[in-house]
């Protein structure tokens, strides 16, 4: 079997879960009133509500599965001496990834459950921000090819096509025949995209 097979299956995992993260966010934002905004509390509900349960979600499988792995590949449970990195930047990362949850739920919660508009941008910005860390950990050691750059620009293209003709609407009844301009059709109105029931 190929090396790369398996890191391969796992990455295309992670696009998957990720890739659904954001409209499965899109269905937990606050029912909308009859001037067409969220609700607040305590009719509706901010978006750190349902940030909690993804906290929780995140602390759980993150925990379980991660002791699980580590009695099953032989590991020590020490994070002291030589281990301390790991518990160092482990928490870097897991700060990281919460913060981008975070950023990702109140972006969703505020583009009234956009997926089409902001998973997009998440995953082509995501692997651009990648490539510059990359280029300022290693910037002496290494000659960046141009193509890096001119591949960050197709990056954002794509971002832009997969964001314009990504379909709109739903296949259910609509609970609103309501109709908005949509920012990223210059203005062309569409009906309201509602949360998946």
């Amino acid at each position: 079997m190929n090396k790369m097979l398996i890191p391969i299956l796992f990455a295309l995992g992670t696009a998957i879960f990720w890739g659904c993260y954001g409209p499965a966010i899109g269905n937990a934002q606050s029912p909308r009133g009859i001037d067409g905004r969220p609700m607040v509390p305590p009719e509706g509900w901010t978006p750190f509500k349902p940030y909690v349960f993804i906290g929780i979600a995140y602390l759980v499988i993150a925990i379980a599965g991660g002791l699980i792995m580590m009695k099953v590949k032989g590991d020590t449970f020490s994070y002291s001496g030589s281990h301390f990195a790991t518990a160092k930047w482990g928490f870097l990362a897991g700060t990281l990834g919460a913060g981008g949850a975070l950023c990702l739920t109140t972006a969703m919660m505020t583009s009234r459950g956009n997926a089409l508009l902001i998973m997009p941008i998440v995953f082509g910005g995501a692997v651009s921000i990648t490539a510059l860390v990359s280029v300022l950990r290693l910037h002496a050691a290494t000659v960046v090819s141009p193509m890096l750059w001119v591949g960050m620009l197709v990056t954002v293209i794509g971002v832009v096509i997969v964001a314009r003709n990504t379909p709109h609407g739903h296949a259910g009844p609509a609970k609103s025949s309501a109709a908005e301009a949509d920012p990223l059709h210059g203005g062309e109105v569409h009906a309201v995209e509602e949360p998946l029931t």
